[in-house]
């Protein structure tokens, strides 16, 4: 039936032990190594990553004080173009204030030079009006 030969047994079993031998030096030990490499790069990739990480917030922070900075500056240039704005305007309205004034009183007295020539215009003509006046009354 089932013989057992020893040397068979032998000679397979020095195969065996020499193909272990060779899977491990051509495939086994360089396998291993390609992993241990690549574990190393992952590692030191999430070191970079990690810096990486505080450079961008550090960078991200003063974009953010760059950015608040030049919000301040706008509020502060808006705020005083406004305020050179209304001080012209305003100085634009005191001096159209005083021409209307001036033009006023111009007015005033070229009025009251009017009215005082009509006045004595008409005191001039009131005995013509006193003499028609008469003469209408006469005719009643």
């Amino acid at each position: 039936m089932l013989d057992i030969n020893p040397m068979l047994l032998l000679a397979t079993f020095v195969v065996f032990i020499s193909l272990i031998a060779v899977l491990n030096s051509w495939l086994y030990n360089p396998l291993f190594s390609f992993m241990n490499k690549r574990d190393e790069d992952i590692k030191r990739d999430l070191a970079k990553v990690g810096s990486n990480d505080s450079k961008i917030a550090d960078l991200r922070a003063k974009a953010e004080s760059i950015i608040m900075n030049a919000k301040l500056e706008a509020a502060a240039l808006r705020e005083k173009v406004i305020a050179d704005a209304k001080e012209l305007a305003e100085n634009k309205l005191e001096a159209k204030r005083a021409e209307l004034a001036v033009e006023y009183t111009e007015f005033k007295q070229s009025l009251a030079k009017t009215e005082e020539e009509l006045t004595t215009e008409l005191m001039a003509q009131v005995p013509v009006f006193k003499e028609a006046f008469k003469a209408k009354m006469r005719q009643i």
